[in-house]
Parts: C-alpha cells; sequence; structure tokens
C-alpha cells in the first residue's frame, strides 16, 4: 500500500486523511459501541474520531458533537474539520465562551457538527438552551479529565439520558495512572470498551521514532542555598509550634503535603471544639504554605520568580482583609532576609545556562529547528522567554487569564503564536501547561522540561510533542537535592506503571470489556448499547477486544460474517472501512431532516413540559453544582441568567441569596459586596427575599466573635425582613431550592418572573426591561442598545446593519432583533 493513499469514504474530503490500517481499525471499533481510545500523542486520535463521525452522519443523521478542553484547541479541531468533511463549513461551528449564549441557541440548530469547550456546553444544557436528543456521536477529547466534577462528567450523564442514538467516543493519549482510573474515565462517561495501540504495534511503529530521554542534574549555588534554607528555618519553626499543639510529631522543613492535609485536619477538629488554639495554628499552617511556595520557587524555578512572588505577598499583606498569615510572613525577620538576599542576587539559576547550552547545542550545532520548552510557572515562562530572546527567536504561550504582574494570551494570539511557530517564524517556544494536552503543536527536534512534573499523565502528554516524524530528544533538569528528585521519581514510576496498566488492558481487554459492560452504562441507558437499542448485542458478552485479538475471536464478539462489512446490529465494522470502498450516498442523509422534526430543542424561552417547575439561576452559580443538579431532576427545568438581583428566582415573590459560611463571614470582615446591600436591592423587587448559608461550621469557621455573626442574622431577618436558612453543602442547597419551588408554583401556582413586581421601576428600568425582553437579549446588551440608539423608539426602528455597529451584538442577535420586531403578529 503507498504510504499517501487517501481514504475514500462518504461525507469526507476525497483524498484528504491519509490511508492508516490502525486509524481504520480503532475507527471500526468505535463504530460498534461506546469506546475509550487509546492512543499515542501525535498520531491521529481526531482522525479517530473524524471517521466515527463522518460514518454516523452519514447512517444515522443528527449532528455530532465533540468536546475539547481549551479554546485553542477547539479552533483547531474545527479547522481540521472543516477541511476534511466535505460539509459547508457553516455546518461546522465552534462554541467557546466567546460566543453568545443566545446566539449559540441559534446556531445549534442548524450546526451538523459543533466542536466545543465542555464548559460552555454544560451551562447551555443546565440552561435549558440546548439539546443532545439529535446528537448522533458524541467525541470526549483528553478525556482523562473525566473525573470529580469536571464538565465532561455531567454531560455524559445528561447525553445517555437524553440522545435517541447515542454514541459515545473517548480519547486519549494517558487514560490514568492505573487500571482503577481508566475504570472510573470509563464509568463516567459510559464507555462499554478500551481499545489500546502503543508504539510497539506494528501498524503504529511505521509512524514513530525514538525519543530519547536524558535527566541532567544541576547544582544550586551557595547563594541560593542559602535563601533557601533561610526560609526553612522559619518553616521549621511554625512546625515546633503546631507540635506544641500535637498535630504534629515532625518540624522537618520537607514535610510532605500528605502530611500537611492531616495537620490541617486535626486543627479543624480543634476549632469544632471550639478550642481556640486550632485557630492559632491553622494560622501558622497558612504560614508554612505561603514558605513552602517560595522554597519551591527559589529551588527549582529562579530567583526573579521568588521575587515576584514576594512582590505579590507584599501587596497582599497591605491589602484591606490581608489574614493575619500573610502579614507575620512579610514582617518575619528571616523572611525579610530572604527577600534582601533575593533582591541582591544578580546571577542566574544553574538551569537558565543549561537550558541555553541545550538550545544552542539542537539549534546551533545540531542544525535544529523548533525546540519547546516547558515550566510549571508563569512568571518563570516570562523570564526564560527574555533571557533566550537574546540567542534566538523565543515566543511564550500562556493560558488565557490574567494573573497580578502578567496578562494572559487571547485565544487568537495563541493561535497566531502556533501558526508562526508551524511556518518557523520562530525557534523556541516556552510554554506553560496550556500546550501540553491535544493542540497540534508542530514535531520539534528538542522538548525541554524546565522541572519534572509529578504526574505521568502529563510527563506522556509533554514528550509527545517530539519523536513522531523523526528522532527526538527530551532533556528534563534536575536542581539536585530538592522537590524536583522526589518528582522526578513520582513521575517515573507512575508513568512506568501507566504503561504496565495499558498493556495489562491490551492484554485482557475481554475481562475489562465484560467488567465495563456490567456497570458502566447501565446508570445511563439501561443497559442499551450504543447504536443498536434493545436489540444490540449484550456488551458483556459479545463486546469487541482490543486490537491484537485473533481473528476467530473478532469475529465471533463482531456478530457477523466476514465479508457483510457489518457487525451483528447494522453498524459498520472494520471492513466498511478496510475495503474503502464508498457507501451509498442516499442511504443516510435522507432522515436527517426527518429526525431533526422529531426532537424538540428546549431554549430560555421555555419550552419546557407543562408542569414542570421552572428555576432561573445566576450565570455566576455555575460554580457551583447546584443548577447542574437541578437539571438533571425529574420535573425541573433550569434557565440561566445574568440576574440582576440575587442568585435562584423560585418564583414572583422568592428570591435567593446563597452564601457559603466563607464568603458569608467574609461580608462581616469588609469584603468586596455587603450582603447587606445584595439583600436590600432584592427586598425592592421581591416580597419574600431567603438568603442560604450553606456548609458548615458557621461559628468556627473563621475568628470571628459568635455574637458578631448572631447580630448579622439577626439584623438580616428583622430588618431587611429575609428568611435565613441553613443547609449543609450544594446538595443539601439544591432540594431546599426544589422544595421552595414547588412549593411557590405546584402548591401556590405561582409563575417564575425574574424581573419581580414589588418596587415600581425607574423610567430607565423600564426601558431597559422593554428591549432586554426582545430575543431575550438581556440586560447587559438591552443598556449598549439604548445608550447607542437614546430611545425605545429608535432601537426597534434600527435596521440590522445599524445594530450590528454596537458592541456585543452579533449577526444572529441582529436578525433576530428585526424579526421579532418586524414581523407581522400571526
Amino acid at each position: 500500500m503507498a504510504a499517501t493513499e487517501g481514504v475514500d469514504r462518504p461525507l469526507l474530503t476525497p483524498g484528504y486523511l491519509q490511508r492508516r490500517e490502525y486509524q481504520l481499525e480503532l475507527a471500526a471499533a468505535a463504530l460498534r459501541t461506546h469506546t475509550l481510545v487509546c492512543l499515542p500523542t501525535g498520531l491521529g486520535k481526531t482522525a479517530v474520531s473524524l471517521l466515527v463521525t463522518a460514518q454516523r452522519l452519514h447512517d444515522a443523521g443528527g449532528r455530532a458533537l465533540l468536546l475539547a478542553p481549551t479554546k485553542p484547541l477547539v479552533q483547531q479541531h474545527a479547522d481540521f474539520y472543516r477541511e476534511a468533511l466535505s460539509v459547508p463549513d457553516e455546518e461546522v461551528v465552534v462554541f467557546t465562551g466567546e460566543v453568545r449564549p443566545d446566539d449559540r441557541a441559534a446556531l445549534w440548530e442548524r450546526a451538523r457538527v459543533v466542536v466545543a469547550t465542555p464548559q460552555v456546553v454544560e451551562n447551555d444544557l443546565v440552561g435549558n438552551r440546548i439539546s443532545l436528543r439529535e446528537v448522533t456521536h458524541l467525541t470526549f477529547d483528553e478525556c482523562h479529565r473525566a473525573t470529580g466534577d469536571y464538565a465532561y462528567c455531567y454531560i455524559a450523564e445528561r447525553y445517555h439520558e437524553d440522545a435517541a442514538d447515542p454514541l459515545v467516543t473517548g480519547m486519549s493519549a494517558s487514560p490514568g495512572g492505573d487500571e482503577e482510573e481508566i475504570l472510573t474515565v470509563c464509568e463516567n462517561l459510559g464507555l462499554r470498551e478500551v481499545e489500546v495501540m502503543t508504539e510497539a504495534d506494528s501498524d503504529v511503529s511505521d509512524y514513530t521514532h525514538e525519543t530519547d530521554i536524558e535527566w541532567e542534574h544541576v547544582e544550586l549555588p551557595e547563594e541560593v542555598i542559602e535563601i533557601r534554607d533561610a526560609l526553612n528555618e522559619v518553616i521549621a519553626d511554625r512546625l515546633e509550634r503546631l507540635k506544641r499543639l500535637g498535630v504534629t510529631n515532625s518540624t522537618r522543613p520537607d514535610v510532605s503535603q500528605r502530611d500537611l492535609n492531616e495537620i490541617r485536619g486535626k486543627l479543624q477538629r480543634m476549632i469544632n471544639d471550639d478550642d481556640g488554639d486550632g485557630y492559632k495554628g491553622m494560622s501558622a499552617h497558612a504560614e508554612i504554605m505561603k514558605l513552602r511556595r517560595a522554597v519551591e520557587l527559589v529551588e527549582t524555578q529562579s530567583v526573579e520568580s521568588l521575587r515576584r512572588y514576594f512582590e505579590r505577598q507584599r501587596n497582599a499583606a497591605r491589602s484591606s482583609g490581608a489574614s493575619k498569615a500573610a502579614q507575620r510572613f512579610v514582617s518575619e525577620p528571616r523572611v525579610r532576609e530572604a527577600m534582601r538576599r533575593a533582591e541582591a542576587y544578580d546571577d542566574l539559576h544553574p538551569k537558565f545556562r543549561r537550558a541555553r547550552i541545550l538550545l544552542a547545542q539542537t539549534l546551533g550545532i545540531e542544525g535544529g529547528e523548533r525546540v519547546i520548552v516547558f515550566t510549571e510557572s508563569r512568571d518563570t515562562a516570562e523570564t526564560l522567554t527574555e533571557f533566550f530572546s537574546n540567542h534566538f527567536e523565543t515566543h511564550k504561550f500562556v493560558g488565557q487569564g490574567d494573573k497580578e504582574g502578567s496578562d494572559g494570551m487571547t485565544q487568537k494570539q495563541q493561535q497566531e503564536t502556533l501558526d508562526a511557530f508551524r511556518r518557523g517564524e520562530f525557534q523556541v517556544l516556552v510554554s506553560t501547561s496550556v500546550a501540553e494536552e491535544g493542540l497540534d503543536v508542530p514535531e520539534v527536534d528538542l522538548v525541554l522540561f524546565y522541572e519534572p512534573v509529578p504526574k505521568g499523565i502529563r510527563a506522556i502528554q509533554r514528550k509527545g510533542r517530539t519523536g513522531r516524524q523523526s528522532e527526538g530528544k527530551v532533556h528534563v533538569l534536575l536542581a539536585e537535592d530538592t522537590r524536583d528528585e522526589a518528582y522526578f521519581w513520582i513521575s517515573r514510576r507512575e508513568e512506568k506503571r501507566m504503561r504496565e496498566e495499558l498493556r495489562a488492558l491490551k492484554g485482557v481487554a475481554s475481562e475489562v470489556n465484560r467488567e465495563l459492560g456490567q456497570g458502566s452504562l447501565g446508570d445511563f441507558a439501561d443497559g442499551e448499547e450504543a447504536g443498536g437499542g434493545a436489540d444490540a448485542p449484550d456488551a458483556g458478552a459479545g463486546a469487541p477486544t482490543a486490537h491484537g485479538e485473533s481473528e476467530e475471536t473478532a469475529r465471533a464478539n463482531g456478530g457477523a460474517d466476514g465479508d457483510t462489512g457489518t457487525d451483528g446490529d447494522g453498524q459498520p465494522g472494520l471492513d466498511a472501512f478496510a475495503a474503502d470502498e464508498p457507501a451509498d450516498e442516499g442511504s443516510g442523509g435522507g432522515d436527517r431532516e426527518e429526525r431533526a422534526d422529531e426532537g424538540v430543542v428546549a431554549t430560555a424561552e421555555g419550552d419546557a413540559d407543562a408542569g414542570t417547575v421552572e428555576i432561573v439561576a445566576d450565570q455566576r452559580e455555575l460554580d457551583a453544582t447546584i443548577a447542574r443538579d437541578l437539571s438533571t431532576r425529574d420535573g425541573i427545568t433550569t434557565r440561566l441568567e445574568t440576574l440582576a438581583v440575587g442568585d435562584y428566582v423560585l418564583s414572583d415573590r422568592v428570591v435567593v441569596e446563597r452564601k457559603s459560611v466563607s464568603d458569608f463571614l467574609d461580608t462581616l470582615v469588609g469584603g468586596d459586596r455587603s450582603l447587606f446591600e445584595q439583600v436590600k436591592e432584592a427586598t425592592r423587587h421581591y416580597s419574600r427575599p431567603v438568603v442560604v448559608v450553606e456548609g458548615e461550621d458557621l461559628y468556627g469557621a473563621r475568628n470571628v466573635h459568635p455574637n458578631a455573626i448572631r447580630g448579622a442574622l439577626a439584623s438580616l431577618a428583622v430588618d431587611f425582613g429575609a428568611s435565613v436558612l441553613r443547609t449543609e453543602g450544594e446538595r443539601d442547597t439544591a432540594d431546599l431550592l426544589e422544595v421552595i419551588a414547588r412549593r411557590e408554583q405546584e402548591e401556590d401556582d405561582r409563575e417564575v418572573r425574574v424581573h419581580g413586581e414589588k418596587a415600581a421601576k425607574t423610567l430607565a428600568e423600564q426601558q431597559q426591561y422593554v428591549v432586554s425582553a426582545i430575543a431575550d437579549i438581556g440586560p447587559v446588551t438591552a443598556r449598549a442598545l439604548l445608550e447607542h440608539f437614546g430611545s425605545v423608539e429608535a432601537v426597534m426602528t434600527a435596521t440590522e446593519e445599524e445594530l450590528l455597529d454596537v458592541k456585543g451584538v452579533g449577526e444572529v442577535t441582529a436578525e433576530r432583533i428585526r424579526e421579532v420586531v418586524g414581523s407581522d403578529y400571526a
């Protein structure tokens, strides 16, 4: 077979995708059932998902959804799909936080492929703006993130519940550190089968090359050791205080994080028992955490990074409401001496010199073209970029969030930087962890770890940036006698265990698949197999095994004769790809419109079924799991808005202001936003305001006098007329909100009205209310429109072109405004 032979299948751009047998085989397996695809970085996991997506769109219609954890990765996937799929570019749409929610609802309706960040899709599901019913293929890229409260887990649960014909593909080069972690990912995503291929597989080895990994030890200079030792003395002193409290037996500065967590737990129990020493101990513990970070920076990063950290701590200690731990940290004489020495130190960390030598060898002597340098610290990334720029063309690559003293990069800047690196416009890319996962970073000659990472998954992701098309090198810098060495050994052990677990999974795939089939998907879809409904074969009894099984085993599990091109439930098997003959174009495309008519996409206008209870949540509450929890409950419809008043609206008279115990106590010691002002505003608009104080140990969590807390609670109830209710946690809060909402809407037959009716609105508020009601554009855009045009009448008579001149108004919104305002009333 010629290496340049292309794949010719329905809905694929002819000849665009290079034919690789391992990709075709993985795609065939993923078409049969919900599958975890494990493939080394750089070998085309996205191409596997593309093959499955194209076949599903052709055979089952509907739309496909691909989720990726970062905006640059989303844009990269979208560009690839637009080029590789023979569908109009406008039918492949991108969903990120930069696309307005109302615009996303409209785009979803006409999209065939949606590529999105999980947080955006989670928000749209909680806000009832989109429906997963017609999604026939859902891909989770970098699916090893599907643990805990990460959005992948919620989306998978909703997809298996809501989709008419679901099929899930998870993709990762490193799905977990052991079998238990991998099975957890599978269970959280409802995956039935694991397909593993490594560089050792014959089909894959043709596309990989050896990567030479070298670990380089560097010795810290005496001046740096003196700064570290001064900080360690303070750590030992604070541990001595904790030892006197009986919460630790050790005063060694290299105490582990696990031991520190145990100490914190003991201190918390002292506080719960009204032991005042617990507060003193907790403050000392907070100092230790700050000191450990300072030690880590000076040991493993640079003195410049330490100087920046000290400056931030000084600024924090001067701010209003600063903790005593922060103030003691910067006033401690030995810490001040360490600060002085750091300011006076004018030499480079030895890692800087060694890194420069390695870059010179790779780019100069060896004639290399590109190098990636990874570091954990943004401070270090910026310092290295400045340092390398004196010798090489260098650019940084960091995340989008702004941090104190450091601006993030916009999505556009990130993409432009990667494109320029790919074109060879500069030689060195200095990146934080944002470039580890999945990004199509160009093949490089050297990957330099400025420090080892204590996680095997991340090490594998980073190493995957080299050695794809030619031999590559990986160098890891370790500062001797520091936590670098501990992280090195942790990472090596975990990476070795992970590879062993993957090989073990590969060798016992049938057993693992049976275990997955017994428990994972049953929680989601009553045991129905993907694509086959009730007639599909049982995954536990007949699931296909991992790559490498015998032909007899594959045929028995596939349930199909070798020359049929399908498996037992009518889904294309390996032969459908291997034969590489286009399927009948008329067999699947025709029912896409038919299927679209069957599903109902709920939007913010409230397409909820009659009899359901509606709860409106503020967009900013999505950091908690409450709205997400409520959205999965029977008979509950959630809607998201940017609320001017409160966090949850439960009826025309009940609004809820939610405060965690920590947030509530912050308001008593000078927080940025007063709880009393918020409740006062709530009473203007709603006759039954409720304040929920969420969490345990209200009187012991902070060093606030109990009478001050009681006084605040009394004021809320007596002075403001608010009902103050306590809950144990987010689940308890969700239960409470459901009970109140059902009482209001089912028993008292009250409606949900976001604006409330108690207080008369000012003229400006009434104008904003009228405009915000048009096409659900919301209060922010309403104010922008009124400020731009000057009156409600001018907004109503504006043309679509004039509307587009207003900040925040896109084509979809402008079109909807004109449709609502200008259409005849039917």
